[in-house]
């Protein structure tokens, strides 16, 4: 822009347009370097449908990181536009702070519907601002209001919904908050070194002595938050009767139990939530991601006899989001009325039987776990030792699909590859494929396709993962212990 007599800024200069092409570059100089996707995917979207996305190079992908699991029907499906359109010629106000609109009460009608057995008829749904972080926030003021304690119980990998920033520190409203992290039981790296039942009931036990323990330093808390399915944490599904028992020791404590089901809610584990395979009914739900059906929308779900604030008190600016609602109400009763949660449940254990494959036939895949469409694949180094201490035990049953699909067997687990698995989402990429990176130390290649994914494209999609694989295995030396 030009400057105009005095030193203003002329408005009226011309501005250089800008270029799809130039976008990345751009980007760079206008953004901190504190981002994410783009960092790892250099890619300008222009146009989307279901699985597939265009780039501005004109090069197709087919997109298996779905908006960090946001995009439950993929990308402008028809039932989503179609209610978006809707309101948008309606007339009806976008934003309609905390009071109450048709939209909204279709949205509150959808979701009731959907709530597990327990929790549904005794619901109150708290709106909160947009992100999923902002609903831990929520749900944590919400249980120390109830309980009049102030601490929090979460565990090792935590991190959905930006839960550990909020977690690693005093609420803002608290300054006695404290966060303890326990063991999260897993087999590939069980923090016990055995996996299996074995392990989870060791940190079932750990938890308990924690709990009941006048010397473990942690006061009985305000509220226990947990991820039936760890996300960022790696693809790790919660061991179900690990799960029953959580439930078990916060109720006998009248400790409310919070389900983040942030990037887990809406049928992507092959249930509409992903605590209804255990059985269990939480107090507390935190949703957000697909409940917005594409759009910034989170809500804390909680039982009608815990306490919320009171009226009057400062509410947030954004609960009131109509296009949000509106995509959501659509989304969430397409995944209903289509059964979408049994098709996430069939083609996810096909991928992952498929997928054992891809882990028998390489020595750089040291695991392969998850649960419907919510699929990790871990690299190793295949040449590093194996992790100490650890004894190993049996997995879970053959062919359930929650299992990890590299079972205890007597082996330690090896070196985790964050190079190797950032190399694979590279190479992942120039096959048209794009994938997300999760886990400790960013190691795990994660899926999550649309519920909507055809058997076709599934397949394309583990041929195009299956080459990237055996491409960066040859490039970085991982080699291959036979061809899958």
């Amino acid at each position: 822009m030009k400057s105009a007599p005095g030193g203003a800024v002329d408005h009226t200069a011309p501005v250089p347009r800008s270029t799809p092409e130039g976008a990345p570059r751009r980007q760079g100089t206008r953004e901190p370097a504190a981002r994410t996707y783009a960092r790892a995917l250099p890619i300008v979207p222009v146009r989307a449908r279901g699985l597939t996305i265009e780039g501005a190079d004109g090069r197709r992908y087919l997109d298996c990181l779905s908006g960090a699991g946001t995009l439950a029907l993929g990308h402008n499906h028809p039932v989503v536009l179609e209610a978006i359109r809707k309101v948008l010629d309606s007339g009806a106000p976008l934003n309609a702070l905390d009071l109450a609109t048709p939209v909204k009460d279709a949205f509150l009608d959808e979701l009731l519907r959907t709530l597990p057995p327990g929790l549904a008829e005794r619901a109150r749904v708290r709106f909160c601002g947009p992100a999923g972080s902002e609903a831990v926030e929520t749900a944590w003021a919400l249980a120390r209001t109830a309980t009049g304690r102030s601490g929090l119980l979460t565990f090792t990998g935590a991190g959905r919904g930006g839960a550990a920033g909020v977690l690693d520190g005093p609420s803002a409203n608290t300054h006695d908050a404290r966060v303890a992290r326990l063991p999260y039981p897993q087999d590939y790296r069980c923090p016990f070194g055995v996996g299996g039942e074995r392990g989870a009931d060791l940190a079932s036990r750990w938890t308990e002595s924690l709990l009941d323990d006048p010397g473990s330093g942690v006061p009985l808390p305000a509220g226990m938050l947990v991820e039936p399915v760890q996300g960022e944490g790696g693809v790790l599904p919660a061991p179900d009767s690990w799960l029953r028992r959580m439930r078990q020791l916060t109720a006998d404590r009248s400790v409310p139990l919070i389900a983040d089901e942030i990037q887990t809610g809406v049928g992507r584990t092959g249930a509409f939530w992903a605590v209804e395979h255990s059985g269990v009914t939480p107090d507390v739900m935190v949703l957000s991601n697909a409940i917005g059906g594409s759009l910034p929308l989170a809500v804390v779900v909680y039982r009608d006899d815990l306490v919320t604030r009171e009226p009057g008190t400062p509410a947030d600016a954004f609960p009131g989001n109509q296009l949000a609602m509106a995509a959501g109400t659509a989304t969430l009763a397409h995944v209903r009325e289509n059964a979408l949660a049994d098709r996430a449940a069939t083609l996810g254990a096909r991928l992952l039987s498929q997928l054992r494959q891809l882990a028998s036939g390489f020595a750089c895949v040291g695991d392969v776990r998850g649960r419907g469409l919510m699929i990790g694949v871990e690299l190793v180094d295949p040449d590093g030792e194996g992790e100490r201490g650890f004894t190993g035990s049996p997995g879970a049953a053959e062919g359930d699909a929650a299992a990890s699909l590299v079972p205890g067997s007597g082996r330690r687990p090896l070196p985790a590859a964050p190079e190797l698995a950032a190399a694979v989402q590279r190479e992942c990429l120039r096959r048209g494929l794009i994938v997300g990176l999760g886990g400790r130390h960013a190691s795990v290649v994660q899926l999550l396709p649309p519920l909507t994914i055809t058997d076709e494209q599934a397949a394309a999609v583990l041929d195009r993962l299956a080459d990237a694989v055996r491409a960066a295995a040859r490039c970085r030396g991982g080699g291959t212990a036979a061809t899958p």
